[in-house]
Formats: structure tokens, sequence, C-alpha cells
């Protein structure tokens, strides 16, 4: 039998089943023998599902299906049956597992969910069936050593015990003593608070076996008895109020960790003992200055060095895999997450492993010869990896350092029996990324806690403050987003999803102008409050689903239309369109209903042409963006992202360092001259398989509709779909379902008004068009002429502190200007470098100006009072700056002297400078000194032994002068 191993655990041979092919054998089995489509796993950045930080099922890429979302046109539609081999991050977030990596043997941030779908096919048995199949005949797991659980009932919700899927089981053969009903939190399974969601059985495997029954040990957190599959039958959903209705299909999702199943088939009891993990184990062991792995855990690891191995190799499985997939360590979301793990990982190398720097990056390649077949993105970005992990490993250590030295300093400023102060702990945790653990360790190691009921309320706030923000994953609106159940009736009601191919029908005039055709409808349903309605009346928001439409709804980065429709014959009541979104299939138009909107209705749609022709221009400009970045940058600068709307566009890269000011300059004139070719801007539908043969084509991690749009700029769709054609190397030709100019000359111009780095790796640009970019120009032209002028200025001869002082501020005004205003990049950043050198040169005129004032000012006081000991006496000086260089000067040209300075201001104010002679050390202090001075002008000081400062109000400046003297003879 061609599907069984030649070893197996019941033969006892150990690690005679490597990894690559229990993966491969579990792929094979289901595409070969029962019909699956084979697809590769997604990438670990959620793809259009702001709720995760990353993709932590294998289910994830499938959501639009078990919702009903999925437009009926996408490859994902047509799904029926799939297997894959999905990478899968749990840090951050619901499902987190950072913080226990390492502890144990088998909790890991990076795991690999086998699994296999049927969408609307196969149900229970043939689910059954077929896992049991495959653990039983392919794998030859022993029988008497699985037990399945399926789900026992819940009375409170109404469900009765899954009696199908438990007869299911015993129908296959499975013991009865071995097939064991457990409550909901067990075996029924939810992919969230609301939304689908059903009965599961988990299939459990006892690694003592040796014919005893280990029935009682199943879910309950026993080692020796652990789940590896889990098959959920998806036959419900949960609603708002908490109710579960059936879900009109019924979907079968199953996962089983590669990590668990390859230990169960390997003979061992640890993940990290598979050859999954041995490779890296040893390559760590080269490389650093401890005993070799053991597998020890809890008090027997003496040191943690057997977990500081656990939690390296697992952290640099995870690195590998999302550096590789575009998350690079950052500041916010999974970024942020991910930063967290390669610090945690470096502080264990460096810590516990006592590893030199480099050592992570050095275990790149082992990482890539374990998972780089199954994953060839890993060995195509190995190198890029190897200097992301050495880069932001140094930027560690470096702030490791800056680290400490911000706790010494802490501790030495506060009171005796204090706790450390809880917002410098947070500025250390999030502004350096110092692990709040090794904050608790260095205070423990001083005798001092943190306050960490001040530090819990501050990650509270910073908490809720993000739960604010896009990845809160916050409720769509109920009047545009149909939920599953909408979906269903719309369809079971045979409904016809919208045709919005009219939102391409537009010319262009005889003078060169767009010309949109209205377009008329008939309104097939409406929908408010979660629910399709037949009928709403005036004052309502609801959504209205038409048979066709003209609008464009917001898909692919592009904003969507706005505008207005009408009834049939009544000009005068207009029904604002405020938004259009598509769902499944069906545009939803957002209105509210000035008077009754009834199915039925006849229509006539009108869009926003301004709004629509600017959305237009940026799409089109944000295809010849692209096109130029890759010209100037090179061909492996990849889109990460985009969005258009009608003001500007927004386009993110990957890019291997700062684009440059030279750069910045040669991609908006590759731009413009394209624009001036005022090329045709050919579009057409084309089957998706024919759509991905064309050469050099741009395409981002989308879903695309089959058949699919293609935007080719210059060149017909024919000419680039040719076989062996390479014009599309040389033009723009993208997947693309916006709406785009049918000429490029009407962009007019581009402008790049901002370029920053978002992490290390990935930079944003954001731009303007036509009248926006031309007047970016011009206001960069002014500020430029600005900043000569002050040039001009800074070259003459000027000995005036006040005239320098005015020029400086007037440089720091420029400076925020320049800073603040939308411009071109390019002109900002050579701009900001000229403002940056005179900014130097005018403090260096005023520092050198004030130095010979105070110069001139020390020479009268020496004069007047010859090397005494003690000197107090006011002066005239512009600043507490030149006051303090008058004490200094005098001080280094009479050491022995003590002098104390005031100068009155024509504020009120006075401003004083002292220093003591060293001589007088510790007996006389500066700072206690000006203390005693400021404090009988009812003002404040502060400073060292040796010099101070302060200020005080004029009132008490002659009482101040004898307190100076007094103070300095009851010292001497």
């Amino acid at each position: 039998v061609p599907w069984r191993w030649p070893c197996s655990p019941r033969r006892g041979r150990a690690a005679c089943l490597p990894a690559e092919q229990v993966r491969a054998a579990f792929l094979r089995f289901f595409e070969k023998r029962h019909g699956h489509r084979r697809l590769p796993s997604a990438p670990v950045r959620p793809r259009g599902d702001p709720s995760l930080l990353f993709v932590n099922a294998g289910m994830n890429q499938f959501k639009p299906i078990f919702l009903g979302t999925v437009h009926p046109r996408s490859e994902l539609a047509q799904h029926r049956r799939v297997v894959n081999s999905q990478k899968c991050v749990r840090a951050g977030g619901k499902h987190n597992d950072l913080e226990d990596v390492g502890k144990d043997t088998y909790h890991h941030t990076f795991f690999e969910m086998l699994g296999n779908w049927s969408f609307g096919d196969y149900f229970k048995e043939e689910a059954c069936s077929m896992a049991w199949e495959l653990l039983t005949e392919v794998y030859e797991i022993p029988r008497d050593r699985l037990y399945v659980t399926y789900f026992g009932g819940d009375p409170s919700l109404g469900l009765s015990a899954d009696e199908e899927c438990k007869d299911v089981w015993l129908r296959l053969g499975v013991p009865a003593s071995h097939v064991l009903p457990f409550p909901l939190k067990d075996n029924f399974w939810e992919m969230g608070d609301t939304g689908p969601c059903g009965p599961c059985t988990e299939i459990h495997y006892d690694h003592v076996g040796g014919g005893r029954n280990a029935a009682a040990l199943v879910n309950q957190g026993s080692p020796d008895v652990v789940e590896i599959w889990n098959l959920v039958f998806m036959q419900y959903s949960r609603e708002a109020d908490g109710n579960l209705l059936p879900l009109p299909q019924h979907h079968v999702d199953t996962g089983m960790g590669l990590e668990r199943l390859v230990t169960v088939l390997q003979n061992k009891r640890s993940n990290y003992d598979t050859d999954l993990f041995t490779p890296i184990l040893d390559a760590i062991h080269k490389g650093c200055r401890v005993p070799r792995y053991q597998g020890l855990v809890g008090d027997a690891d003496v040191g943690c060095v057997n977990m500081a191995y656990r939690v390296v190799a697992d952290h640099m499985r995870t690195l590998c895999v999302c550096i590789s997939d575009g998350i690079y360590p950052g500041f916010s979301g999974a970024e942020l997450v991910l930063r967290r793990i390669l610090r945690r990982a470096v502080r264990f190398c460096s810590e516990v492993l006592q590893a030199p720097p480099g050592l992570l990056a050095s275990l790149v390649p082992t990482v890539v010869e374990v998972l780089g077949d199954a994953y060839p993105e890993l060995t195509r970005n190995a190198n890029q990896i190897k200097d992301i992990i050495n880069e932001n490993e140094a930027a560690f250590l470096s702030s490791l350092e800056r680290g400490r030295r911000i706790i010494e300093r802490t501790v030495q400023q506060m009171e005796p029996s204090t706790n450390f102060p809880a917002e410098v702990a947070w500025s250390l945790y999030g502004s350096l990324g110092f692990p709040l653990d090794l904050i608790d360790l260095m205070l423990e190691e001083k005798g001092i806690s943190l306050d960490s009921a001040a530090f819990n309320k501050l990650a509270l706030e910073d908490a809720k403050r993000k739960a604010g923000g896009p990845q809160a994953g916050q409720a769509g609106n109920t009047n545009t987003h149909l939920d599953v159940h909408a979906l269903a009736q719309l369809r079971s009601g045979n409904v016809p999803v919208t045709d919005d191919s009219p939102k391409y029908a537009y010319t262009l005039g005889q003078h060169g102008q767009y010309e949109f055709s209205p377009c008329q409808a008939t309104v097939l349903m409406l929908y408010r409050d979660q629910s399709l309605q037949k009928e709403v009346g005036a004052g309502h928001r609801c959504g209205v689903i038409l048979d066709r439409t003209n609008f464009y709804a917001e898909q692919g980065g592009q904003d969507s239309d706005q505008g207005y429709m009408i009834h049939l014959g009544q000009q005068d009541v207009l029904f604002p369109v405020e938004s259009v979104h598509l769902c499944g299939g069906y545009v939803i138009h957002e209105v509210t209903a000035v008077e009754t909107l009834r199915a039925g209705d006849q229509v006539q749609l009108f869009v926003d042409e301004a709004q629509r022709l600017a959305c237009m221009t940026n799409h089109t400009a944000t295809h010849l963006l692209n096109f130029a970045l890759r010209h100037v940058l090179g061909d492996s600068t990849e889109q990460r992202g985009s969005h258009v709307t009608a003001e500007q566009l927004r386009f993110d890269f990957d890019t291997k360092g700062h684009v440059t000011v030279e750069q910045l300059q040669q991609v908006e004139q590759v731009v413009q001259d394209l624009i001036k070719k005022n090329e045709v801007v050919h579009m057409a539908e084309v089957p998706l398989t024919l759509a991905r043969r064309v050469q050099g084509l741009r395409a981002v991690d989308e879903g695309y509709p089959d058949p699919v749009r293609i935007v080719s700029l210059g060149v017909p769709v024919e000419s680039v779909l040719t076989c062996d054609s390479e014009v599309a190397m040389q033009t723009s030709v993208e997947l693309c379902c916006g709406t785009h100019l049918l000429q490029t000359g009407s962009v007019e111009d581009l402008a790049i008004i901002s370029e920053r780095q978002l992490v290390k790796g990935i930079s944003r640009v954001i731009a303007v068009t036509g009248g926006q970019a031309k007047q970016a120009r011009e206001v960069g032209q002014c500020l430029a002429m600005e900043v000569d002028s002050v040039s001009l200025r800074m070259k003459q001869r000027i000995t005036s502190i006040p005239e320098m002082q005015s020029l400086s501020k007037e440089v720091g005004q420029l400076t925020q200007v320049v800073a603040s205003t939308a411009m071109p990049q390019w002109q900002r950043k050579e701009l900001q470098t000229i403002l940056k050198a005179l900014q130097r040169t005018a403090n260096t005129a005023i520092k050198k100006l004030e130095l010979q004032q105070a110069e001139k000012k020390a020479q009268i006081l020496l004069a007047k009072y010859c090397n005494q000991p003690v000197i107090i006496d006011t002066v005239p000086a512009d600043s507490l700056s030149i006051l303090m260089k008058v004490v200094n000067h005098l001080c280094d040209k009479s050491p022995g002297s003590s002098v104390l300075l005031l100068s009155p201001q024509a504020s009120g104010e006075v401003l004083c400078a002292c220093q003591v002679s060293k001589n007088c050390l510790p007996t006389f202090s500066a700072a206690d000194w000006a203390v005693a001075v400021c404090t009988q002008m009812e003002g404040k000081a502060g400073g060292s032994p040796v010099v101070a400062k302060g200020s005080g109000n004029a009132k008490g400046m002659q009482g101040a002068l004898t307190t100076a003297m007094e103070f300095a003879r009851s010292k001497l």
C-alpha cells in the first residue's frame, strides 16, 4: 500500500519519519485520494482582517466563505474542498503564547497548521472517516492510543448532544470507552463573539499506551494525553443577541498542529526533540558557551539554559517566517509584537546562552534548511532576514545599555524607601522596548520595587487607547455589511448580484473632458439594522441593493464613490449616497431616505463627477508611481499596500534603505515623462489564469475575481498577453478593479509630498496630482527663496546678539514650516539639510558673541575685585547663558574666587549664576548658595556643588545680595 510508512510508533523505531514527509503525506492524502484542492499557505500578515495581528489559524483566509461575503466571481468562491499547511503565529492579541514559550516543551509562537476544509460539500461522516483513515492507515498510529471527543450538549442554549458525530465514530470502529462527551468550553468552536460556530470533535493521543484506558486524562491538561486534531462542524451562527441560528450552508474546518503530530510519529515526548527543532538547537549550541540542550524544565533547568534554547529556537522560526512575509520589527501592531519577540530572543542569547552578537542571524540558514522546501519565500529572502535581525539586535543591545543608565540615574535621584516610578518604567518598556521582567530583575538587585499598580494603570490606558484604533476589529455598519443570513436569504430568493459594470462606462469628450453617463436601476432590496426589508420610511439610514449601478464600491484600496439617486421622473427629491460597499457580489449604497424607498422602485444614479475624476486621476497616478519606483529603485521593489482618495494617494513598498533626494527626483521625473507622453490606458477583463502568466505583472497579495481586469499603460492588453511577450516589463501592467483615466496626460503632474519608513524595510510615500501638485511645487519654490534669503543674511557680519538670536528664531520657524507644509519631499529634504546647517551656524555665532561679551564683563569685574575670595555683584546680561559664561570666565581667571552674579532684567526678573572655588568644597555648595539667594527673591534655583543658577523677583534683589555675602562668610 503506497500510503503506509516504512516505520511507525507501532513498530517502535524513533525518528524515522522526517517532518517534511509527514507534512507531504497529509497534503498528498487529501489531494490525491479525496479530491481536495491543494492551496499554498497564506502569508502570516492577515489580508483584509484588521481584527487580527497575525494569521493564527488555517481558517483565517477562508473567513469570507464562512461569513458568506466572498465575491461569487473570486477564486475563493470556487472552492469546495481544499487542503493546505498554514503558517500560524500566536503572539499578541487574543491568542498569545509568547510568555509561555520556553517554560515547557510544547508552547510555540510559530507553528504549522495542517488542515482540510469542506465548503458546503461533505460534513461529519466524511470528515471523521478521512481523519481516522489518515491517522490509523497512513500514519499507522495504534488505534488503542486514540480517543475522540464530541459535544455533549448545552441545555441552557437549547443544544442537544452531537449524537450524529458520536455515531459516526462508533461506526468507524472506535470503542465506546474511547468516545467521550465534553461541554461547550471544550467541544464547541466559535470564530468570535458573533459569527459562524458549531460543535467540534477532537482526536487525542495517549503517549503512554500499553493497553491502558486513559479516558480519564482526556482534556485534563495531562502531558501524557494530548489533542492532535480538531474537526469543527460549522452549522450555526452566533447572533449579536447571543442566539444561535442554523447556517444556510454547513462547512468543515479541521486543524492539526504539525509539531504535535511529528512528536507522535517520531516517538518523542517533546516537540523540541523532533527534527523540526533539533537542527536549530544544534546550531545554537555551536554558537554559544553553555552545555548542549537536554530538554530540562522547571527547577531541573538550572540557570534556565534549556528554556533559553527553546526560546531562541522558537523565536527564530517566527522571525524568519514573519520577515519573509513582510512583517518587520516595528512600533505598532504586529510589528511591535515581532520587535518584542526578537528582543526576547536577543536577551536569552546574550544573558543566558552567553552567545556573542550575531548568533541569531547565523541561525537563519538552518531555519531555511528546515522550512524552506515547504515555504520557498524563506529561501528567497534569507539574506534580507539576516540583515534585519542583525540591525535590530544591534539597536536593542544599544537600548539595553541606555536603559540601564536611565535606571541607575533614576534610582540615584529617588527618595529612600520609595517605589520605582511607573512612568519611567513605562517609558523604558514602550519607547526603548526594555522588557518588563528585566526592569523587575534590575530593581530587585537594588532592593527596590516597581510601582506595579501605577504601571498597570498606564498599561490599561494604553490598551484602551489602542482598542479604539483600526486593529480593534470594530463591528461594521449594520446598514452596509450584509451578514451570512442576509446573504443566504438574498441567494435563496434568487436576488441577482449587482451588475456594477456601468462604473466603467465613461468617455472622453471632444474637448478632453470626461463624460459620465447616468445609470437607471431597480431597487431589489433594502437593508437596515441587519435585516432585509422591502420598505424603509423617510428619515432612516439604510443600505440600498440595486440590480445595477455605476457607483464604485470601496475596494482595492480606492475610496467609494459618492453622489445621489432620484426616483425616476422625480428630479426634485435627491437621496444622497454617502458610501458604497461590496459584499458577496451585492453592491450596497448607504443612503438616508428623504422619503419612503421600496423594493421595485425605479431610480436613476448620479456619481459625484469631481470626486470620481479625482479618484481616477490618483489611481492611475498610483500605477505610474509603482512603475517609477521599480524603475528607479530596482525590480525587487514590491508594493505592500496603497490607498487612493480624491485628495491624495498613499503607497507602501519594500525598500532596502532610505530613499535619497536624488531617487525621489528621479521617480517624479519618470512619472512626469509618462504623463507628457499621454499614453493610452488600456483596460480589459481576462481569465485569471491567463493574466497571471504576464511577465513582470504587478499584483499585490489580494483575492482577485475571475475574470480579472488588467490595466496596461501604453500597450494593448492583447499584446501583454502574447506568449513570451516582454513588453509588460517596460511599462506598468497591473491587475486592478479600480477606475482609471483613459489617458495619462490627464494626471497633469505628480508631486511626492511625504516619504518615510514605516518600519525597517518598508517605506510609505504620499503624493498629490494635478493642481495640488502644482500648488505644492509653488509653495516649495517660495520656501526655497525664503531659505536663500536667510542664508544670505547669515553670511553678513552680525555683531549684535539680539539680531543673531532673531535670525536663529527665524531659522527655527522656517524649519517648522518646511516640515509641515505640503511640498515636494525631495525639496523638503534639501531645505531641511540647509536649515539644519544654518541653525548650527547661528548657534555657534551666538555662543561666540556671548563669550566675547562675557569676557569683556569678566575683565571689568577682575579689575574691580582683584582675585578676592568672594565676588558678589550685579551685571547687565541679556540671558542666563551669558551670565553663566561671565561667572565661568571669572573663575577661570581667578581660580581661588567663589563668584555669584545677579542680573536684573527689564521684565522685573533677576537672573542668578554662581560658581564655588574647588578649594572651598565640600563645605561650600554652589547649589545651596543659589537656593538661599533666590529664595530671598521668591524664586527657585538648582545645580551642583560647583555651579548653580536660578532666578527671582527684582523686589528682593538688595536683600538677596546681603544674603549672598552672609551665606558665603558662614561657609568660609
